[in-house]
């Protein structure tokens, strides 16, 4: 049964509550995961300002470039996905050293993606 004062998105978040004495802490899959890897990064709520979709192989290459943000943010998908453009979503990334044409470019590989 669902309470009416709290929005259907919030209670279907995967989310971990564990209780400490009095205290209750909420941590989610991507506190766990920040937790457990050290150059892994978090973004949220940031607006996508450039989403494109190429071919490569079998995979479909996604990169996203954010307000704010002057580095591409890349990850793959077996299909199409819509369009991200104007939307604010929620990131867990690596940064990532790409050698293209003998020139080093900074990227961010994105493992977790959101839309927020």
């Amino acid at each position: 049964m669902q309470d009416a004062s709290v929005p259907c998105r919030y209670l279907t978040m995967a989310m971990h509550v564990a209780t400490q004495g009095n205290a209750v802490t909420v941590k989610s899959d991507a506190d766990k995961l920040l937790k457990k890897h050290g150059q892994l990064n978090q973004l949220d709520s940031a607006k996508v300002v450039s989403h494109v979709q190429r071919e490569q192989g079998d995979w479909i290459v996604n990169t996203l470039m954010l307000e704010g943000h002057d580095v591409p943010f890349k990850y793959n998908r077996k299909e199409k996905y819509k369009s991200l453009k104007g939307a604010p979503v929620n990131l867990t990334y690596y940064p990532q050293t790409e050698v293209v044409a003998g020139m080093e470019f900074e990227t961010m590989k994105v493992v977790r993606i959101r839309r927020s």
